[in-house]
């Protein structure tokens, strides 16, 4: 046992010992490594020294033109962070003063420092004041291109292109004329900053329509609000929809903005309420102010259980809906035009002319040197009189029905142009190279150039403008909806006064113009015979009672009882309430009690309690109006809506003012939607029709509200710019 546990402990002690020699062995390469270590840290040390002498021997060959040359590698890097410049500069005073310390004095290193500081700050300056210009530049020919709703580029923008588009092209234009801005832009602007890219087109543009927008926002100013909705295809058939909203600003006056259009995939009322209020959200609106609602007659618009009225009326219940008056014209007047057998006769035949006398140039050519010998002949007979805009060169135009006036514009150049369109269709008629146009062309001759054609073409132009006057007054932004009740019942008036007296008046212009044109004119006493019937199985009536009775008056009556049919609202009760705030004829439309019901249509903006003190107030306002002067010739709401703010009446009479502008932001016509389309075809035509959403949306809002876009000013925009992100040049 012993001797065992002696070899256990003679193998432990040989394991030892075989331990220390490989730590020794250990501590000698490391003491190696150490040596190696120390012998290149020796060499580093005199790199160092040799890299000092060639900076020290750099710095004296260079002597003063150093400061000159950083500068200038600072100014043309365009460094983004202006610290970093100064950071820079410190850096080199410093080098400056380590190097130069022991063989300069401390007077000449001083006026090294000054010149390099003093170089590099106008250095830096004048790279802001170009930037500054070249961005004013870039901004003034962007203004330009929104305004006239031109597009910005070109099919081929290279250097080399003799057509670069319109922005570049006019951006050299302006630096042709103007020196100073052909002094930073294109050749001589940073290659990095030349502020001409797409890119950089579409940040100003979004900047100008952002402030844009901020400026109708801050002036509609949380106050009360209605919506005109519509929606259309463009030319690429995306269906767009565009919201306008109407207000009554501080100063008392009704105003109509235009505030987007949103592209919608379908029509359906759910997609664009969501639409509608993805685009509130955006711009910050509550749907909470809305207080009124302006749509046309679609279904999905107006429908009763699913349309997009009765889904805003959900949320909003003193959102209420105004069917557009021009809207609802344009249908009482097409409505008569396909009822009545005649005026569906006279319409039909009218657009055929169009299309026969505008198939050609060659027939267009010959309607329009016709019209010139026959204005020429009557100016020298004096039947017509010279003036600036006065006998211009015109066409005929087709009507369509959902045009508000062309059909009575389409009447009166057939009145006009009737003699030259019997000369085309005179033409067409002995033409025969097309026996189809040949055949209408000959059933066109026959029927225009006899009495009854004639007869209800005067009779339409009459009614259409009378209508005609009334349209063009409802798609006046600032219409109110008493006034426009007021305009459809005075047109009413004046159609039931043509009938008890107009007769006469159209039959003597009828038979003038058939005396001239030698058209035959029929013995109202004699038996009336239809065209195409025999006398065997004519009716037993004259041709006095066809015209008057048959033709005249059922074609007024039929026009009276379908203005009172469409108008139906007048008869409501919200419109009712809302026409006793007329001030006409020292405010004879007052009723204190409708006007106590008016306030209770609106639960969020009257209180119990302050529905208990509005008759008081009702009755100190009408004893204030009617006693005072200055409210003796006001002619509507809205002559009283600014009158009230410019005497400060508003702030005496808050609830009066109150029920003023609900009724005045009750909307009357979609016109500002639908204009707003009229701008999309400019904007967005055939040779634009891939424009995205955004930038078509961007484009209109400035093209349409370009009243607000010429006041924000370029400094505005270069702001917004600057901060939409880190820019390479600062202003």
């Amino acid at each position: 046992m012993t001797f065992v546990l002696v070899l256990l402990w003679k193998s432990m002690w040989e394991t030892f010992l075989l331990v220390l020699l490989v730590l020794k062995s250990i501590w000698k390469t490391f003491l190696l490594v150490l040596l190696v270590w120390k012998l290149m840290w020796k060499t580093f040390l005199l790199v160092l020294v040799v890299w000092k002498s060639i900076w020290q021997t750099f710095l004296q060959i260079l002597d003063y033109n150093l400061a000159l040359w950083v500068t200038v590698i600072i100014s043309e890097t365009k460094f983004v962070d202006y610290i970093c410049k100064r950071v820079l500069v410190s850096l080199v005073a410093t080098l400056f003063h380590k190097n130069n310390l022991e063989e300069s004095d401390d007077a000449f290193l001083g006026i090294d420092l000054m010149i390099f500081l003093y170089v590099f700050e106008n250095q830096s300056s004048q790279a802001r004041i170009e930037y500054r210009i070249r961005l004013n530049a870039t901004i003034d020919c962007i203004r330009f291109l929104l305004k006239q709703g031109l597009a910005f580029r070109g099919h081929d923008e290279s250097e080399d292109s003799e057509n670069q588009g319109n922005f570049l092209a006019l951006l050299r234009f302006l630096a042709d004329h103007n020196e100073e801005v052909k002094g930073v832009t294109f050749d001589n602007a940073p290659q990095n900053l030349k502020l001409t890219s797409p890119k950089i087109q579409k940040d100003i543009v979004s900047a100008a329509v952002t402030e844009t927008i901020k400026v109708i926002v801050g002036d509609f100013d949380g106050a009360l609000f209605s919506i005109l909705v519509d929606e259309a295809r463009d030319i690429s058939i995306k269906e767009q929809m565009a919201i306008a909203i109407r207000y009554v600003d501080k100063r008392g006056n009704v105003i109509e903005r235009f505030l987007g259009i949103e592209h919608v995939a379908n029509t359906n009322a759910l997609t664009l309420k969501e639409a509608m209020e993805s685009l509130f959200s955006r711009l910050g609106l509550s749907s909470s102010r809305l207080r009124g609602q302006g749509y046309d007659g679609a279904s999905n618009m107006q429908g009763e259980f699913n349309g997009l009225k009765s889904l805003i009326l959900r949320d909003s219940p003193s959102a209420f809906y105004v069917h557009c008056f021009a809207h609802q014209l344009q249908l009482a007047l097409v409505a008569v035009a396909k009822n009545h057998e005649q005026i569906n006769l006279l319409f039909y035949f009218v657009n055929r002319v169009v299309v026969i006398v505008s198939a050609s140039c060659k027939r267009r050519d010959i309607l329009r040197d016709n019209r010139i010998l026959e204005v020429m002949k009557s100016l020298d007979v004096g039947e017509l009189s010279s003036g600036k805009g006065l006998n211009q060169e015109t066409n005929l135009i087709c009507a369509g029905d959902t045009r508000w006036g062309s059909h009575y514009g389409t009447l009166v150049r057939l009145v006009n142009m009737f003699s030259s369109v019997i000369e085309v269709l005179e033409f067409v008629s002995e033409d025969r190279s097309n026996t189809d146009q040949k055949a209408e062309s000959n059933v066109l001759l026959e029927n225009l150039q006899s009495f009854e054609f004639v007869f209800n073409l005067y009779l339409m132009r009459v009614i259409l403008a009378i209508t005609s006057e009334l349209s063009l007054a409802l798609q006046r932004k600032d219409q109110d909806i008493v006034n426009a009740m007021a305009l459809v019942n005075m047109s009413k008036n004046r159609l039931r006064m043509m009938r008890n007296t107009g007769w006469e008046s159209l039959l003597d212009d009828v038979n003038s113009f058939c005396e001239k044109k030698e058209i035959h004119i029929p013995n109202m006493d004699d038996k009336f015979v239809a065209r195409g019937r025999g006398r065997r199985n004519a009716s037993q009536i004259t041709d006095l009672h066809h015209y008057h009775v048959e033709l005249f008056n059922t074609v007024l009556d039929m026009q009276l009882s379908e203005l009172n049919s469409r108008f139906s609202e007048a008869a409501t009760e919200l419109l009712l309430c809302v026409a006793c705030l007329n001030p006409c004829n020292s405010f004879s439309s007052f009723d204190k009690k409708k006007l106590i019901r008016l306030a209770e249509l609106y639960p969020n903006e009257f209180s119990p309690v302050e529905l208990m003190v509005l008759p008081d107030q009702l009755n100190t306002y009408i004893f204030d109006m009617r006693t005072s002067n200055e409210f003796s010739s006001l002619n509507g709401i809205a002559d009283l809506s600014r009158k009230m703010v410019k005497t400060g009446r508003d702030k005496v009479y808050p609830f009066v003012y109150l029920l003023l502008t609900l009724a005045l932001i009750l909307p009357v016509a979609t016109a500002t939607v639908e204009r707003v389309f009229s701008a999309m075809n400019i904007v967005k035509d055939r040779l634009r029709n891939r424009m995205s959403d955004q930038w078509l949306n961007d484009s209109l809002v400035v093209y349409v509200e370009r009243e607000i876009f010429i006041g924000v000013t370029n400094e505005t925009i270069m702001q917004h710019f600057q901060n939409m992100k880190t820019r390479r040049g600062l202003l």
